[in-house]
């Protein structure tokens, strides 16, 4: 009977020791990426610097504020195949700056069929009567026809994708890096 045991827990064990390698290899090639992505600035002031990097940990608000941030956190989500909630708040920040009512009305439903459909390509995850008050919004759209669902996908951003983006290997990574770049001064 032991060894139906332990064998499963070596391979567990070992999974673990995988993933681990995976997830760090995984933070490492995405700071090249982010590096290669941050370095083409040569403005000082314009670079990614520890300070920006670490208020990114203080609130979604804050990374969301940041330049870099906000593509960090994207690429994050990207990675983990979660970025429709991303797209579609960001989506919305765009739509709500047109001016013209029928590219409100163009927008509107192609945010409702990419987004908020059932079944939509990037379906986002809200519930059912806030999908339905969309439906109906999206028949003479107003700047604010998305407001509640860009709402619920924040919240769900806030307590879920960001609390994981501030515990990944990817953040942590680069906050090492520039911590050991600020401390070579």
């Amino acid at each position: 009977m032991t060894g139906l045991i332990s064998e499963p827990l070596v391979k567990h064990f070992s999974m673990d020791r995988d993933d681990h390698k995976r997830s760090k290899n995984l933070g490492k090639s995405f700071m090249c990426r982010l590096q290669s992505m941050f370095s083409r600035s040569s403005a000082p002031e314009s670079r990614l610097s520890l300070e920006d990097t670490q208020q990114w940990s203080q609130s979604l608000e804050r990374l969301l504020e940041s330049k870099y941030g906000l593509a960090t956190f994207r690429t994050f989500l990207k990675s983990e195949f979660s970025d429709e909630n991303i797209e579609f708040w960001l989506t919305c920040e765009d739509y709500k700056k047109i001016k013209s009512s029928f590219r409100m009305t163009s927008k509107a439903k192609k945010i409702y069929e990419q987004f908020v459909k059932a079944e939509s390509p990037k379906e986002i995850n809200i519930d059912y009567h806030t999908r339905e008050q969309i439906k109906r919004n999206v028949k003479s759209p107003t700047a604010q026809c998305f407001d509640e669902a860009q709402k619920i996908v924040y919240g769900l951003m806030e307590r879920d994708s960001y609390p994981r983006f501030l515990r990944s290997e990817v953040y942590r990574t680069l906050l090492d890096s520039l911590t050991t770049d600020a401390s070579r001064g």
